[in-house]
């Protein structure tokens, strides 16, 4: 192995290993893809997680100027096609081989900034942040998912925008405290600051509408990808029910979770399944 091959490896075990780090239940999705797919998942995942962090968390920095050196950072290794910030490195590999439109990293990080100096948003607002936090995101991965197949991506990208969007309103629900009183930001329009019964209710509708728009595009993806994406979304909707059981006033005031023992079980469930359809004739 040459130095370039060993410099590429680190970067995407710099990848896999913030994956692992910060999610266990996207991490235990990953593991059910198909080996190739693996890295480059990885990779947008930490491009991502690495943008998010810079807004969410750095607050006693100076983070607008994090997210545009990052931001510029970016771009640098999307042209030169390098980068000696492992997880740009990663990502812009993945972004050149998997054909990434640079009009998703552009939408995605437009959202970011949003995060730096919008507190609330109106309906307009707030599609277009779940565009690009979310649903772009949706579809760089269903890019690599596809490998190259043009039709098939065309004809799965309604249903992977949907399920990012379902996605991220299940996170919104989930994190409303933390958003609410360390972030100080109020995702959802007319909550008001607040959640009411029938405010959530309406929210909850929405995600179940997404979700059942997302399924059909899911059993349609590959074979190398179904199954990792069916396990996020068994994972979402179980936290989903958990969250509809629970009643406003609670998830002001606590983080819905779900179980690393149910978690676990979900991938058992999920791996199980997958290894009796890759033997089917």
């Amino acid at each position: 192995m040459n130095n370039r091959a060993i410099f590429d490896k680190v970067c995407a075990a710099t990848s896999r290993q913030t994956t692992n780090s910060f999610s266990t239940s996207f991490s235990a999705g990953v593991r059910l893809l198909a080996p190739a797919l693996r890295g480059p998942i990885h990779a947008i995942y930490g491009f991502v997680r690495f943008a998010d962090e810079i807004v969410d968390t750095f607050l006693e920095h100076p983070r607008a100027e994090l997210l545009k050196a990052f931001e510029r950072d970016t771009w640098a290794a999307i042209d030169g096609r390098i980068s000696l910030n492992p997880i740009l490195h990663s990502f812009q590999q993945t972004v050149h081989r998997y054909g990434i439109e640079r009009s998703h990293i552009e939408t995605f990080l437009a959202s970011m900034e949003m995060d730096l100096h919008r507190s609330e948003h109106d309906n307009s607002s707030y599609e277009t942040y779940i565009l690009g936090s979310a649903e772009v995101v949706g579809l760089m991965c269903l890019h690599v998912f596809c490998e190259g197949d043009k039709q098939r991506y065309e004809r799965l990208e309604p249903a992977a925008m949907r399920l990012g969007a379902a996605f991220q309103k299940i996170n919104f629900l989930r994190d409303i405290r933390d958003d609410s009183q360390r972030l100080g930001r109020t995702y959802f329009p007319g909550s008001n600051g607040a959640m009411t019964e029938a405010r959530k209710k309406e929210i909850e509708a929405e995600i179940h509408e997404d979700l059942a728009a997302a399924d059909a595009g899911i059993s349609e993806l590959p074979i190398g990808a179904r199954n990792g994406v069916r396990l996020a979304s068994l994972y979402y909707k179980a936290l989903l029910r958990k969250i509809e059981r629970t009643p406003a006033v609670r998830i002001r005031e606590e983080r819905i979770r779900i179980s690393n023992g149910r978690k676990f079980g979900m991938l058992i469930s999920t791996y199980v399944q997958r290894r009796f359809t890759l033997v089917l004739p």
